[in-house]
């Protein structure tokens, strides 16, 4: 038995100016791995493509891995990069194979197509029409038709932050090796609602999507090969961003049918609990110092939120709005992660650790698509440390997987420890913070470009959480996002 596995994922903002060359797959830039390498990079972690090696190893399969392509979020992917990573996967398909498994993230816009994913689908049934192919996606995925044509099973993340990456993989899998062997024959129902709920919103510690999600485990517990429900992403203006379902049983094409329903029908019941409203920054800020001040001595940081520019959904990084009302508030004792600026990171490599600096810190990146110019902010402090930025997981979101946030410094203002990099990444881990010296849970405030995600490694660790209404391309403020491709009517951009 012959299997091609391949990952190829990337969460497109249309609306950030991050663009998305080839080199921002591989971690460290370049090209992303292949075979050996591939293999080397992520058996052993808690990635989808993992479970896939995993399961292939077990079942004594011969593996083919063309190529594992990981990109953070950003800007839509360029031609050239959707081209080499495509190409690699078909041409892999083309030598003959078994099966396919393929690590994607279901919500890749092109320069060229909306839909990436159901693209590379396209092309590899075009060259194998008969092959069973194995999905596993992303939760926010936005789920064009080509994606349940084409694919003979689906099976996605059920958490958010996304622990069950692994577990996903094994999912999809295991449905594909039973496909082989005879003893399942997958049959797939995929549905819509016009709804784009809220990324803050999404979270599954939550309602409505904890119930969700929950009611997709029980299907599978009644014997769904798959049950999944995607929240969507919103911050991408294409036709299908938004809700949506795909449910996999065994040859009960009614159920399936009845089942994706279900899931669709509780989601639209629960719309408005996804609907999430900003507070205005200075009541954040003020309720933050409040929560400070009340907080219990040996207890976690207060965590503030700037989730309107976070990485793990296309921003920049490098806006200062929620980062300069720390400053302007005289908070003490806060680390702040992270501020994506390149020049101001060798500015403070050039100064060398222990130097007093005076430099206009972020706000290198106008964003067009929000009519945003960015604004950088004079700050002054000591460079405290010097990293080059590289850090493995220790989870339990991405367990065991490298992360790259190039060379990066800690830029001390004697209240305010920023971590400053070169490259962007989520801080979701613990292992930001550890790689560049700071312990998050000893402060009395840490500040984190994130949404969902940071829960993964923090959550337990925090006293309280303040969300910080910031500025970015990841705003939750639709008013803010000129939505002009995306299906209409939807909910809330439409009273339904």
């Amino acid at each position: 038995m012959k299997l091609v596995i391949a990952q190829m994922k990337h969460e497109t903002n249309t609306f950030s100016p991050v663009p998305t060359p080839l080199a921002r797959f591989a971690t460290g830039g370049g090209d992303p791995p292949t075979g050996d390498a591939a293999l080397a990079a992520y058996q052993g972690t808690g990635a989808a493509i993992a479970a896939f090696i995993d399961l292939a190893q077990a079942a004594g399969a011969q593996v083919v891995i063309p190529i594992a392509a990981s990109a953070w979020p950003s800007g839509p992917v360029q031609d050239a990069a959707f081209e080499h990573i495509a190409g690699r996967i078909c041409d892999a398909v083309a030598k003959g194979c078994d099966a396919v498994l393929l690590d994607l993230h279901g919500a890749m816009v092109t320069q060229t197509h909306a839909d990436g994913e159901g693209e590379l689908l396209r092309r590899i049934r075009a060259i194998a029409p008969k092959v069973p192919i194995g999905v596993a996606l992303d939760m926010h995925t936005n789920f064009y038709d080509a994606m349940g044509q084409y694919a003979s099973v689906i099976a996605g993340y059920q958490t958010y932050p996304h622990v069950d990456m692994y577990e996903t993989g094994e999912r999809a899998g295991r449905a594909i090796l039973a496909q082989l062997a005879g003893r399942a024959r997958p049959t797939l129902a995929f549905g819509r609602r016009p709804m784009l709920p809220h990324v803050m919103r999404q979270g599954t510690d939550d309602s409505p999507n904890r119930e969700l999600q929950a009611r997709c485990r029980a299907m599978e517990a009644q014997g769904a090969l798959c049950a999944s429900a995607f929240v969507g992403f919103p911050n991408a203006d294409i036709e299908y961003a938004g809700l949506s379902a795909v449910v996999v049983t065994d040859a009960d094409a009614a159920l399936a049918r009845r089942w994706c329903d279900e899931l669709l029908d509780m989601a639209w019941e629960q719309r408005r609990k996804f609907v999430y409203s900003t507070l205005p920054l200075e009541v954040s800020m003020a309720r933050a110092q409040s929560l400070a001040a009340a907080k219990p001595a040996g207890s976690g940081p207060v965590v503030l939120l700037d989730h309107s520019d976070n990485c793990a959904s296309g921003g920049t990084m490098d806006t200062m709005t929620v980062l300069g009302a720390i400053l302007d508030a005289g908070l003490e004792d806060v680390a702040a992660f992270a501020i994506f600026d390149p020049a101001a990171v060798q500015q403070l490599i050039a100064a060398g650790i222990g130097a007093e600096v005076t430099l206009p810190l972020g706000g290198k990146l106008d964003m067009p698509a929000i009519r945003l110019k960015g604004e950088p902010r004079l700050v002054t402090g000591r460079v405290r440390l010097i990293s080059d930025g590289r850090y493995r997981n220790r989870g339990p979101m991405g367990r065991g997987e490298i992360n790259d946030m190039g060379p990066s410094a800690v830029f001390d203002t004697g209240k305010v420890q920023i971590v400053v990099i070169s490259s962007h990444v989520e801080p979701h881990d613990l292992a930001a913070f550890t790689a560049v010296g700071i312990a998050p849970e000893t402060k009395r405030f840490v500040m984190l470009k994130s949404r969902i995600h940071w829960r993964a490694g923090r959550k337990a660790r925090a006293h309280a959480v303040g969300e910080c209404a910031g500025t970015g391309v990841c705003t939750s403020d639709y008013a803010a996002l000129d939505f002009k491709h995306v299906r209409r009517p939807i909910y809330p951009l439409d009273a339904m």
